[in-house]
């Protein structure tokens, strides 16, 4: 089964391609300004290409639905529900974090942690086992102190993710592990993805929202006070 992936809740703009669980392309790049309105579809055509296929060949799409970026999350569902819509195809959504723990589990740690930077002290997070990559804790908004992950002390931990940063500088686990060159992708989203189908575990495409976990903040315009 051919597969088209997109992972748009960071910095990283990810779009891979897998025949099953064989990786056919990977298109991505992190940047600081979020690129996803203007390279999401530039990638998509790359993939394809690389795969040596046409949208017409992909039978199913799979979005990392999130946390993370509101306006990226936007983008990326606003795509992949276009794309199943057109092609008649299912749509399959992954937790973000989930595409962040795999190239470290089974590497001997007990948890593994992603973070994902949240605005001032706040984080997007989970708990996985460091093993099994199973979910031991639901993802959700944390508000990071020096008490944060207690817990976890006297245990092999990685905190992975670009919230890792300033977890690093603030919680008082000396032992602990900490990647914050690590962003959501798409490449990772295969194996949980093929579970998905296995289970028949699709999204209704009229209604799927991205899992923004919290409610978005813009900045409210000032109002006119020119007189009519």
């Amino acid at each position: 089964m051919k597969i088209l992936y997109l992972e748009t809740s960071s910095k990283n703009c990810s779009v891979a391609i897998s025949d099953d669980e064989k990786l056919l392309c990977l298109c991505e790049e992190v940047s600081e300004n979020y690129k996803q309105s203007e390279s999401l579809h530039t990638y998509v055509e790359w993939a394809l290409e690389g795969a040596g296929l046409t949208m017409k060949d992909i039978e199913a799409v799979s979005l990392g639905k999130g946390p993370g970026s509101y306006t990226g999350l936007r983008i990326g569902a606003a795509s992949a529900k276009g794309f199943c819509y057109g092609l008649k195809i299912p749509l399959i959504a992954v937790n973000s974090l989930e595409s962040m723990i795999e190239p470290f589990l089974g590497k001997n740690y007990d948890y593994v942690v992603p973070l994902i930077d949240a605005r001032r002290m706040e984080v997007y997070t989970a708990v996985y086992d460091g093993e099994t990559g199973k979910e031991l804790s639901q993802t959700e908004a944390k508000i990071l102190d020096e008490t944060s992950f207690g817990e976890f002390k006297d245990k092999k931990v990685i905190f992975v993710g670009d919230g890792a940063k300033k977890a690093k500088d603030i919680l008082d686990l000396p032992d602990a592990d900490f990647r914050e060159d690590v962003y959501p992708s798409a490449q990772y989203l295969i194996k949980r993805s093929l579970e998905k189908i296995d289970e028949k575990e699709f999204e209704d495409i009229a209604y799927f929202e991205p899992f923004y976990l919290k409610d978005f903040h813009g900045v409210k315009k000032k109002k006119s006070s020119d007189s009519i």
